[in-house]
């Protein structure tokens, strides 16, 4: 790859760097600049700054010649790494589930990166049937309908296995209201809509039309520019006045946003939006989720009574955790087939693999540039260093 400057580090195989800005109005303009630049790139706008993504390494010294504020320190990509006895079967039943497609190094990867990669691993060991940690994917009802991999089963009538027994809870969505205003919206624990675009033009235009309305209403929409894609995002259940804590009816804002979308010419994709996060099955839910905090820089929702913790950027997947059975030694003890890994810069390394210790983890294997980590009750990170 191209050698690149102090703003970029190399994750996933990608060009990222994270420039700070003081609005989403001011990160939209910053990414009208990016796109005239690379209109093949990946932006994720948010009320402190713009996430960049660069297809081709060549452009990142001339989005750095813009004069912008980076923090190489906040970057990180989190992944899930799953063990199968068969790989090709994991793969097959989890590709329509999520709607990815296929890594050349082996698992699933968002095509949007949006949501986290799925790497799949062979592996011979024999593990329970029933894991600590489970995904939970929410689509529109439509396509959970058509891409359902069987009958479902669990609590809520939505759980999926795949052939080692790895879990799903495939959740159908719901529109965001009944009325036209809201129509092109989708909400799959987030309220979504995702746009279809002619030109970056058309994207930049939208994009900065999206920016100008969340800020009027101080709402920190997640606005994420995909080629030829526009996503507008409200986080998970923001959309819900007790979760964003703000004087605001979210259709209301929903129904502008949609307003200014179909005035630029933009056509929904009903079937896009998608929600994909992680529920850790604990014994001790609080020593767990500080070791997850901590080692993740996450933070802890606001709301009282719920455990999620969340990317205080919402640029990586969150985190439920829910009580285990403290009875039930057997899948305690036993080591899972799914576990989380965490790409960091190399020069972080260390910190946070000490960050993660220091709240309770172990360290099971490490090497120059990756640390195998245990939480208090045996999920594992792994943690990479890139440069």
């Amino acid at each position: 790859m191209t050698e690149l400057g102090a703003d970029w580090r190399v994750l996933d195989g990608v060009a990222t760097a994270w420039f700070g800005t003081s609005s989403l109005t001011e990160g939209a303009a910053l990414a009208g600049r990016i796109v005239q630049i690379s209109a093949d790139c990946a932006i994720d706008i948010r009320a402190t700054g713009v996430r960049v993504r660069l297809v081709d390494g060549a452009h990142a010294a001339a989005v750095s010649e813009l004069g912008l504020a980076a923090d190489p320190s906040v970057l990180q990509v989190v992944g899930v790494v799953l063990e199968a006895s068969d790989p090709a079967a994991a793969q097959q039943f989890w590709q329509p589930v999520l709607d990815y497609v296929d890594e050349p190094t082996g698992g699933l990867v968002d095509p949007l990166r949006r949501d986290p990669d799925l790497r799949i691993r062979q592996s011979g060991e024999a593990r329970p049937r029933r894991g600590r940690i489970h995904l939970d994917v929410v689509r529109p009802s439509e396509v959970v309908a058509r891409v359902s991999p069987g009958e479902p089963s669990g609590p809520y009538g939505v759980r999926h296995a795949d052939p080692d027994g790895n879990e799903v809870d495939l959740v159908p969505g719901d529109p965001l209201g009944d009325g036209p205003g809201t129509a092109d919206w989708q909400v799959v624990f987030a309220a979504m809509a995702c746009y279809r675009v002619d030109s970056p033009e058309q994207q930049v235009q939208l994009a900065v039309a999206a920016a100008r309305c969340a800020d009027v209403a101080e709402f920190p929409l997640l606005i994420d520019l995909r080629p030829g894609l526009v996503v507008m995002d409200s986080g998970k259940d923001q959309a819900d006045a007790d979760a964003h804590g703000l004087d605001l009816d979210f259709s209301d804002l929903a129904v502008a946003l949609q307003a200014a979308a179909r005035d630029l010419g933009a056509i929904a994709d009903p079937a896009q939006p998608r929600f994909v996060q992680l529920f850790l099955d604990a014994a001790e839910v609080p020593a767990v989720r500080a070791f997850w905090t901590a080692a993740l820089g996450y933070v802890h929702d606001r709301r009282t009574g719920t455990t999620d913790i969340l990317d205080p950027l919402r640029l990586n997947p969150e985190l439920v955790f829910q009580e285990l059975d403290a009875s039930d030694t057997e899948r305690r003890e036993q080591r899972g087939r799914l576990h989380l890994e965490l790409a960091v810069p190399a020069d972080m390394l260390t910190a946070r693999v000490d960050v993660a210790v220091a709240a309770g983890g172990r360290v099971l294997e490490e090497s120059v540039d990756r640390c195998r980590v245990a939480d208090p009750e045996g999920n594992e990170l792994v943690v990479i260093g890139r440069r």
